[in-house]
Order: C-alpha cells, then sequence, then structure tokens
C-alpha cells in the first residue's frame, strides 16, 4: 500500500477540494469576460489543473508543457529542459501557469522568461503548493493553494519515481524512501 510510505498527511482531500474551490471563483471573478488560457506544467500540475478547470465558470481553453529539470533526484538540477511544449499560440491571450508546487523557482522562472517573450496579453502563476522556504529565485505568484514547509510531499499528482501521484490528499513522504 502506498499509504504505509507516508510519513503523515500534509493537506486532506477536503482541504484540497475546499482551497481548489476558492481559486476557482477568485480566478474566475479576476478573468471576467476576458479570455483565459490555462497552461499546466505536467505532469505533477494535471490532477490540480483537472479540478481548478472545473472549478472555473467562465469560458477558458486549456494546454500542456512538460519540463525536466529534477529527473529521478529529489534536489533539482538547475538546468531545465521542454520536453513538450504548447499547441497553441498565446499571443495576445491572458495566460495563466497552472503548477502543483513551487520549490526553488527555476523552474517556473524558467518558464515565465520564454513565455513571456511569446507575447501574451497578460502572463500570471497559479500553484497549488508554494514551498517557499526553498526560493532560490524570486517568482511573482498570484494564485497560492497552500504555503508548506520544506519537506518531501507526493500525492495529488505530485510523485517520487513516479510513484504516489494517485493518492487523494497530500503527504509527506519517509524519509527512509528517498534518502540514500
Amino acid at each position: 500500500m502506498l499509504d504505509d510510505d507516508i510519513a503523515r498527511v500534509l493537506i486532506t482531500e477536503e482541504e484540497l477540494r475546499r482551497r481548489t474551490r476558492e481559486l476557482g471563483q477568485q480566478i474566475s471573478r479576476d478573468y471576467q469576460g476576458k479570455d483565459l488560457h490555462l497552461i499546466c506544467v505536467l505532469k505533477g500540475g494535471v490532477t490540480f489543473l483537472v479540478d481548478l478547470m472545473r472549478e472555473i465558470c467562465i469560458p477558458h481553453s486549456i494546454d500542456f508543457m512538460a519540463t525536466s529539470s529534477y529527473g529521478d533526484a529529489t534536489e533539482t538540477s538547475g538546468v531545465v529542459r521542454i520536453l513538450k511544449d504548447l499547441d497553441l499560440p498565446i499571443a495576445g491571450r491572458n495566460v495563466l501557469i497552472v503548477d502543483d508546487i513551487i520549490d526553488s523557482g527555476l523552474t517556473i522562472a524558467y518558464l515565465r522568461r520564454i513565455l513571456l517573450e511569446r507575447q501574451p496579453a497578460s502572463l500570471r502563476i497559479c500553484t497549488l503548493l508554494n514551498k517557499k522556504e526553498r526560493r532560490v529565485v524570486d517568482v511573482p505568484l498570484d494564485y497560492i493553494g497552500f504555503d508548506i514547509p520544506n519537506e518531501f510531499v507526493v500525492g495529488y499528482g505530485m510523485d517520487f519515481r513516479e510513484l504516489y501521484r494517485n493518492l487523494r490528499f497530500v503527504g509527506v513522504l519517509k524519509p527512509e524512501l528517498y534518502r540514500p
């Protein structure tokens, strides 16, 4: 059982549902009457995106980007690679990046920079989790689900070696499972 690998539940399924609903309502108000285009950072952000877009009550479109800066490691390498780029142009559109977690800030700062070069009408960032204690690069975050401590979390789309994404909560992984 994957649950046995969890040291403790950090954010419950109900807390995730409630906060995602609040974020969806806020985003709907902020973008009322505007062309909203959500860009999900794969793979970890997909669970959050699906729940968030169901809570956004204005018309919007979606697209996906995949990056790599971790590989199999628990620490970012600092080198960001785009594995999958956007399918649709974003010039002149109001873009909201949807991500699972902002940790060092290196990946999201890189994505923000390259997306701004594509001349969107606006570009904002929505993250489920903000691990500010680990921040190396300062990035403006417009919508934050939860501020969390510097612990290794999994669940609700987030993984360790491609496992634990299916957990319905955000949990702290037992350190002995990811530390040598």
